[in-house]
């Protein structure tokens, strides 16, 4: 029925017109923001996976950086470590050497003197092991706990290592010296429990910052693996949209020019009474 109040075909041509427009709206916001889910209203269920899993990515940049500072502190205890066992070595060459019972007053004089001041630059060394705030090697020193984990329950956790004189590993006392035959021999055992226990604490130490180091490269490739599940959830092809763009670029034009014949049918009328 051909009619001038109703034009059935103009109504048909502006609703696929009007489709094919909000088609390439959404084909244009997937291009323009490279998501294929860019809001809740996109994809609701998707939306609030992908933003569950960037909650636990942007956790893990603060367990790295939890990583990152105790790993730093522990190599600063390490360097330590190390610097108390070459003072150490230095120690009981002293003491060896004042154990000679051939040497004369101030031979034994000098070497005492240089055994105090190695003790005294032991003791500098171990107070100022510090990192943030943090000595593992002083006298009940500090132990790290780094967070290993998004949700803060997991924990790595590097014991400190006191290396205190008269401490339980460095046995050598605040006070003590090599001024005598006597106390230089005894020294050399007490020296030489210290290197072998100071040894003993560098390497647990050392253990402590490869677990350190070894779950922070685990964390980088864990936060990336997540980064890339994101992804795949709400980034668009853009490939895809881009040829669907100009697929429904066409779609439109010609919806315009089928839109403007139905426009055309009700003149059409007009030649039927002429």
């Amino acid at each position: 029925m051909n009619s001038v109040n109703t034009n059935v075909g103009a109504m048909v041509a502006l609703q696929n017109l009007n489709q094919t427009n909000d088609e390439l709206m959404t084909t244009q916001a997937r291009i323009n923001t490279g998501k294929r889910v860019a809001s809740a209203k996109d994809n609701g269920a998707i939306w609030a996976i992908a933003q569950n899993q960037r909650a636990t990515s942007n956790s893990l940049n603060a367990v790295k950086e939890s990583l990152q500072r105790a790993q730093s502190t522990v190599d600063v205890a390490i360097s330590a470590g190390e610097t108390v066992s070459d003072i150490l070595l230095q120690m009981k060459e002293k003491a060896l050497s004042a154990s000679d019972t051939s040497l004369d007053t101030a031979s034994r004089t000098a070497l005492n003197d240089d055994f105090k001041a190695l003790r005294d630059q032991l003791a500098k060394a171990v107070s100022n092991a510090e990192f943030n705030g943090v000595n593992m090697v002083k006298a009940a020193g500090t132990t790290i706990a780094a967070i290993a984990n998004a949700d803060g329950t997991s924990k790595i956790t590097v014991a400190a290592q006191s290396l205190a004189l008269g401490g339980a590993n460095v046995t050598v006392a605040a006070a003590g010296s090599i001024g005598t035959v006597t106390l230089a021999t005894a020294m050399i055992a007490t020296v030489n429990t210290s290197i072998t226990n100071v040894s003993s604490a560098l390497s647990k130490f050392g253990t402590g910052s490869r677990s350190l180091g070894s779950h922070m490269d685990f964390v980088g490739k864990l936060q990336d693996s997540i980064d890339a599940g994101v992804g795949n959830l709400v980034d668009a092809d853009l490939a895809k949209e881009s040829a669907k763009l100009q697929a429904l670029q066409t779609k439109q034009q010609l919806g315009i020019q089928a839109l403007s014949i139905a426009n055309q049918s009700s003149s059409i009328l007009l030649g039927l009474f002429r």
